[in-house]
C-alpha cells in the first residue's frame, strides 16, 4: 500500500489514532466549560497515565475544545531543569490575546501584569543583557504579580486573568504537559492559584498531564490538592478502541483488516496507542493490498519493534548512567518473580486459534516490584540502590505509585531491558 498516504504516520489524518476511545473524556471536558460559562464553579483537571497512552494528543483535543468554544488558551509542557513563570508567562499572553477582547483599557492593564510577572524570572540586579524579554508591547504594571514570591505573583495574575475573561464573557485554560516536572515551589503555587480562583469563581482553569504519581506530587504539596482537581486515569484502550484506532483511518484509504489482523495487532500493542500507531505505520508499509492480513502484522512486526527500540525504548535507557541501567534491569528481572498474568492482559490463550498475549511476553509481567526485590536481584541493601531509584525517577523512567513499590513508566520497558539485556 502507498507509504505516502500511510495514515499511521505522525500528523496524517484528520484524528490520530491515539485518541480513539476517549470520547468520555472529551465529553466531560465540554460538560466543564458549559458549567463555567454558565458561572458555576468547577474544578481544574489533572490527567494521569504511563508514557505511551496518548496523554498529550489527548490535552491537546481538550485544548481544541477550549478554543471552539471561544476561551483564551495557553499551553506549556514543564521541564525539570526550567522554572514556571517564564513559560506560563507566555502562555498567559496567549491566552489573553485569544480572548479576542480589543487592546486598550483593561486588556493592556492585564498584558502589562503579565509582563511585570514574566519579567520577575530575572534577578532584581541582573543586568539588561540577561533579562528574558517576553514580547508584549505595553508598560510593565508595577505592584501586581511581581513580589517575586511565586505563590502570590501566580495568585494575583490568575485573579486578573480571570476577572478580564469574566468581563467578556469568556474563560481561560491553561493546559500543562509533564506537570510532575514542575518544581515543588511552583507546584505549590499552582495548587494555591486554583484554590483562590475556585473560591473566587472566577473563569480559569488549569487542564494538567503526567505521570501516574503525579496526584502524589500534588498532594505532598497542599493538603487541599485533592479537592482542586478532577482526576482522570488514561489507560491503554479497550478491544473496541483500539480496533477502531486501526480500523478507522485505514477505511479512509479504503483498506480493511481481517479479524484476525486485528486479533494479532490487539496482542502485539496491548492497546497502548502509542504502540497501535507505531505498529501501524509499519504494517501498513509492509503489506501488499487489503485486507491486511494476520501474516502481515507478523511480518512487519519485526521492523515495528526496531523501530521502537530504538526511538521509542533506547532513546529513554540511553538517559541512564551505567548504575541506573543496572538498577533498571533489575527491576525487570524482579518483575518476573513470582510470574503472574499482569491485570488487563490482551485477550487471548495458548488453547485458542487466535495469538495470545504470553506469545508476546506480556503475560506474567508485574506492573510494580517492591523495592526489597530489585535489591536482593543485586544482592545489595535496598538503602545503598536509592541514588539510582532517585536520579531514574527524577529523570522520568520510574516512578512510586505507593511506597515500598516502583514501575516503569513505558509499557512494555522490564521486556525491552530483557530482550536487550547486554546492552550498554
Amino acid at each position: 500500500m502507498d507509504p505516502i498516504t500511510n495514515p499511521y504516520a505522525p500528523g496524517a489524518g484528520q484524528r490520530p489514532p491515539e485518541l480513539a476511545g476517549r470520547d468520555e473524556q472529551l465529553r466531560t471536558f465540554d460538560v466543564v466549560l458549559e458549567r463555567i460559562a454558565r458561572g458555576r464553579s468547577e474544578r481544574s483537571i489533572v490527567l494521569t497515565g504511563l508514557r505511551g497512552v496518548g496523554k498529550t494528543v489527548l490535552l491537546n483535543a481538550l485544548r481544541s475544545s477550549a478554543v471552539r468554544a471561544h476561551w483564551g488558551t495557553g499551553k506549556l509542557e514543564a521541564r525539570p531543569d526550567q522554572r514556571l513563570r517564564r513559560p506560563l508567562a507566555a502562555a498567559a499572553h496567549q491566552a489573553v490575546r485569544e480572548l479576542g477582547h480589543p487592546r486598550g483599557g483593561e486588556v493592556d492593564q492585564v498584558l502589562g501584569i503579565v509582563k511585570s510577572f514574566a519579567l520577575r524570572e530575572a534577578p532584581a540586579a541582573a543586568k539588561l543583557r540577561d533579562r528574558w524579554q517576553p514580547g508584549i508591547d505595553v508598560p510593565a504594571v508595577t505592584g501586581r504579580a511581581d513580589s517575586g514570591d511565586i505563590e502570590i505573583d501566580l495568585v494575583e495574575l490568575f485573579t486578573d486573568i480571570g476577572g478580564l475573561a469574566a468581563d467578556v464573557g469568556k474563560g481561560v485554560a491553561f493546559f500543562i504537559d509533564e506537570m510532575q516536572d514542575l518544581d515543588p515551589e511552583d507546584v505549590s503555587a499552582l495548587c494555591a492559584a486554583c484554590h483562590e480562583i475556585s473560591q473566587s469563581g472566577l473563569p480559569v482553569i488549569v487542564v494538567g498531564a503526567g505521570l501516574p504519581h503525579l496526584p502524589a506530587v500534588l498532594s505532598a504539596s497542599k493538603s487541599y490538592s485533592e479537592r482542586l482537581f478532577r482526576y482522570s486515569r488514561i489507560d491503554r484502550l479497550p478491544r473496541e478502541a483500539a480496533d477502531q484506532a486501526l480500523v478507522g483511518p485505514a477505511a479512509e484509504e479504503e483498506c480493511e483488516f481481517t479479524a484476525e489482523a486485528l486479533d494479532e495487532m490487539y496482542a502485539i500493542t496491548a492497546g497502548y496507542p502509542y504502540f497501535i500507531q507505531a505498529y501501524g505505520k509499519v504494517v501498513w508499509d509492509v503489506a501488499p493490498s487489503s485486507p491486511v492480513t494476520a501474516q502481515d502484522i507478523r511480518v512487519a512486526a519485526p521492523e515495528a519493534e526496531s523501530e521502537l527500540a530504538v526511538g521509542f525504548f533506547g532513546s529513554r535507557y540511553e538517559r541512564a548512567t551505567p548504575a541506573e541501567r543496572e538498577y533498571l534491569r533489575a527491576m525487570a528481572d524482579a518483575a518476573l518473580l513470582n510470574p503472574i498474568a499482569t491485570e488487563g492482559s490482551p485477550s487471548g490463550s495458548a488453547d485458542s486459534d487466535g495469538p495470545s498475549a504470553a506469545a508476546y511476553g506480556m503475560v506474567g509481567e508485574r506492573e510494580a516490584v517492591p523495592t526489597s526485590a530489585v535489591a536482593e536481584v543485586l544482592g545489595r541493601k535496598p538503602q545503598s540502590l536509592s541514588p539510582a531509584r532517585d536520579a531514574l525517577i527524577k529523570k522520568g523512567l520510574i516512578y512510586s505509585g505507593e511506597r515500598g513499590l516502583i514501575a516503569f513508566t513505558v509499557p512494555h520497558f522490564g521486556r525491552y531491558l530483557r530482550t536487550n539485556a547486554l546492552a550498554g
